[in-house]
């Protein structure tokens, strides 16, 4: 059982370097595609801006998603190893002392183009007026989660851990019941709406986020991550292929609320699928991690901290290259991802930095 246990953390450790590095990419490909969503932007002037485009909304279907569920699955177990003010402590140390420092260190870095732009204005005025968390949004929302769940389990006692498998039925049923809410909530919220105080950058996407942070937990109790058949694994990449190829056209080639109900659909299917397809494919071909996988997962974190300040440094050295956006977006890509795993390495190295990071 504890070569079990060992595997399966090697292989939870290896799917979030894959998911930090999609979290840059993604970024870079917001960087040169049409969507003027981060602090640096050169919008495409050719058509293969538009492969950008759809490489953003794959992406978002699900990679914030299953963060948020890996988030959940390693939080029961901290709890169980502390009491629950300590939990808390730990967790607010963890992950509020990093968005501080990103609030009030990185990002006057990161606008100061939009500052020099802004006339007649003091800093302090363009700060507040154009304040918001930037990536760490998810950290910001993930404190919340992970305080609510304290709060929980201060008034109950933990689920019971025990094996129990994960059926087919439950997983349509959740996808159907996480779509029929998701489309309820974007009528209040949808795509599109940014909230300015916490600045989240995609509040369409909170009932998804939620949802997977309790199924995290729920699959750490149940042992879902050890026993998902590889069949299911299999299963899962294709269905995220079909209902792509079957609802995406759809969506697009609607309007009103049948388009939002068939995206919502997709995005849900389209994440429980993957989700499933890569937690297996991890499991059964990346459960092992060596010098290097080691590396680069403990500086993870640290590269979701810092890797604006890369691409914005990245883009800006770039600006002089004239080429098609996709040729950009490849060769920013290839920098960055290095890059910000050396500038990780450089910041933990800091006095104390591992202790938070």
């Amino acid at each position: 059982m504890k070569a079990e246990t060992t595997t399966r953390l090697y292989a939870v450790d290896n799917l979030r370097i894959v998911l930090t590095a999609l979290v840059v990419t993604h970024h870079v490909a917001i960087t040169y595609g049409n969507l003027p969503l981060w602090y640096y932007v050169e919008p495409a002037k050719d058509p293969s801006g538009l492969l950008l485009d759809l490489l953003v909304m794959f992406n978002q279907a699900f990679f914030m998603g299953f963060f948020f569920l890996v988030s959940g699955y390693f939080t029961p177990g901290s709890r169980d190893r502390k009491s629950g003010g300590a939990f808390v402590r730990d967790r607010l140390l963890r992950l509020g002392v990093p968005l501080l420092v990103f609030v009030l260190l990185l990002r006057p870095l990161l606008n100061a183009a939009g500052y020099a732009e802004a006339d007649g204005m003091s800093y302090a005025e363009y700060y507040l007026r154009t304040w918001d968390p930037g990536p760490m949004w998810f950290v910001e929302v993930l404190i919340g989660f992970v305080l609510v769940y304290a709060a929980w389990r201060s008034r109950r006692q933990p689920m019971e851990a025990r094996v129990v498998p994960l059926r087919l039925s439950w997983v349509v049923a959740f996808v159907l019941g996480l779509a029929a809410v998701t489309f309820l909530w974007r009528i209040p919220v949808p795509t599109g709406t940014y909230v300015p105080v916490l600045g989240l950058p995609s509040p369409q996407y909170l009932p998804q986020y939620a949802a997977m942070f309790v199924l995290g937990c729920v699959a750490y109790r149940r042992g879902w991550f050890e026993t998902l058949p590889v069949r299911a694994g299999r299963a899962g990449l294709v269905a995220a292929g079909v209902v792509s190829v079957v609802l995406v056209p759809a969506a697009l080639t609607t309007t009103g609320a049948l388009s939002s109900a068939l995206m919502t659909l997709w995005e849900s299917a389209f994440a429980v699928s993957m989700i499933i397809g890569l937690t297996v494919l991890f499991r059964e071909r990346f459960g092992e991690q060596g010098p290097r996988g080691r590396f680069l997962s403990r500086h993870a974190f640290t590269v979701y901290i810092i890797h604006p300040l890369v691409l914005v440094g990245l883009g800006w050295g770039l600006r002089w290259l004239d080429a098609v956006a996709i040729v950009k977006f490849v060769i920013m890509l290839a920098l960055a991802l290095p890059l910000c795993w050396s500038l990780a390495y450089l910041v933990r190295s800091l006095p104390g930095a591992k202790k938070i990071l």
